[in-house]
């Protein structure tokens, strides 16, 4: 009885709930339509078609396992691209409340094919937690109250979770509270914001890394207390969000998040902002759910529990679980229907910058100018959500590392080689439009912000220094004079 009233108490709340994820899903499709070529057709970086070949020779039997995708039919660039546009009608049909638990089976199905076809591009934390939410969703239409509360649980272990990876890390940057001295100019792709931001007082950033840990750790804790306070839970979650929001581009990231805070509500407190006529169509729209919905979801229920305290289990005693546990565990995070998150485990303290360019005599090098990360010292910052630009993203990893390794970046070098048009549409410009350069190289450079006075002089947002090779076909005399300096 419990979890029939629960279910009559969300039905408005699970509706609108639909309808956002629905706005979400068409970002994320439409966000991947207009670079997937560049990433994964057979002219991009990481052609899908040399993976799937690879695994039908490595493991032919065991291959849609464990790589399930829709690109196992075909895997051309006009299916990369139909793919996409199928996922952004789908959601559409979801916004528009029609066929809801087809489309959203769609929706989850054909992301789970791009975030596996996507590789290096679409191993993110977020790819993760869309599959998550959206698969909860399908059993979300079934009207079951049990799905509302695996929705709390899931939005209280994800920022729960955020909390502890940052002090289990050891980073001592959390620990003393100045991990927010760096974050602003070292994140991936900084927004309009984020200067003004890393030019606030100290005492203001040591305050706000406060703020994060009470968020983080104890609000989640509190989130289950029944009543008015959940308000102000969804409150503190949303207010981080929005702040990092307003100084970061992490596409739809945090927007997942904030909709997750919805089931913090209940109809109660939504319907007074509905219109009559809303309110009688979710009404007419939505149903109390059946005997099998709910077995069905105690099930799914039961499953989500065992493998979040089989994870809780092996992080504390370093022991394996046993085997059918540990199979279940491995099939639903191969799926990406339960997930562990952590995001900024360990706080970048040093921003690098990869600068590719090119040169058809050795001498006089022109960049490849990116569409969204830095680059340019006078380029402005701009806010790029919800579309996540995966080639600029991956550029932020790389200059991690102090050398190249074979994989993802070897490969876009190649295609710069090549002049794939596919590829160069990635990027903000192309300085050999006609044919590729005969050379390619990348210099690192090491970026900071311009402090207050200096921007004032020179109006420029960032200051490197002077640059290094990172990776180079061949080094000679000339081979870091360059027609172009950041």
């Amino acid at each position: 009885m419990f979890f029939l009233k629960l279910s009559v108490d969300y039905r408005f709340i699970s509706w609108i709930f639909l309808r956002l994820l629905a706005l979400i899903y068409i970002f994320a499709f439409a966000s991947m339509a207009v670079q997937i070529e560049g990433l994964i057709g057979t002219q991009g970086i990481l052609p899908i078609e040399v993976k799937l070949q690879e695994l039908s020779n490595v493991i032919p039997n065991q291959k849609y396992w464990f790589f399930p995708s829709v690109f196992w039919f075909t895997a051309s660039d006009s299916a990369l691209l139909w793919v996409c546009y199928l996922g952004v009608i789908s959601a559409t049909s979801l916004f528009i409340d029609r066929a809801s638990a087809v489309s959203l089976f769609v929706c989850y199905i054909l992301y789970l094919s791009i975030a596996f076809a996507g590789q290096d591009f679409t191993a993110f934390q977020w790819d993760g937690l869309l599959l998550e939410v959206g698969f909860l969703a399908i059993f979300l239409t079934w009207g079951s109250g049990w799905i509302v509360f695996l929705y709390q649980f899931l939005l209280a272990r994800f920022m729960f979770m955020s909390g502890v990876v940052k002090l289990a890390s050891g980073d001592p940057n959390w620990s003393g509270l100045t991990a927010l001295n760096y974050y602003y100019q070292t994140q991936p792709l900084p927004s309009s914001f984020a200067w003004y931001a890393h030019h606030l007082p100290q005492w203001f950033h040591k305050l706000s890394v406060l703020g994060v840990f009470f968020i983080e750790l104890i609000v989640p804790v509190l989130m289950f207390i029944p009543g008015k306070f959940r308000s102000l839970v969804a409150l503190c979650f949303v207010i981080l969000q929005l702040f990092i929001i307003l100084t970061g581009n992490y596409g739809f990231f945090n927007f997942l998040v904030i909709i997750l805070c919805l089931f913090l509500f209940n109809d109660h407190d939504v319907t007074p902002f509905l219109s009559k006529n809303m309110v009688k169509h979710i009404y007419l729209r939505s149903r109390l759910p059946g005997l099998k919905a709910h077995i069905s979801a105690v099930v799914f229920t039961a499953v989500v529990l065992m493998v979040c305290g089989a994870d809780v289990w092996q992080a504390s005693t370093r022991k394996q679980v046993m085997q059918p546990l540990a199979m279940l565990q491995q099939t639903v995070k191969h799926l990406s229907i339960i997930n562990n998150y952590g995001p900024f485990a360990v706080m970048t303290t040093i921003r690098r910058e990869i600068i590719i360019e090119g040169s058809n005599d050795g001498n006089i090098w022109f960049p490849y100018h990116f569409k969204y990360k830095p680059g340019n010292v006078e380029k402005a910052l701009t806010w790029v959500i919800p579309h996540q630009p995966r080639l600029d993203w991956l550029m932020w990893f790389q200059a991690l590392d102090k050398r190249p390794t074979d994989g993802w970046f070897f490969s876009f070098i190649k295609r710069i080689k090549e002049g794939s048009p596919q590829v160069t549409a990635l990027l903000a410009g192309n300085p050999f439009p006609t044919t590729p350069p005969n050379y390619v190289r990348a210099l690192i450079y090491q970026y900071r912000f311009t402090t207050p006075q200096e921007r004032r002089i020179n109006g420029q947002i960032w200051q490197s220094n002077t640059p290094g090779i990172y990776w180079t076909e061949f080094y000679s005399q000339n081979s870091l004079k360059s027609e172009y300096s950041p």
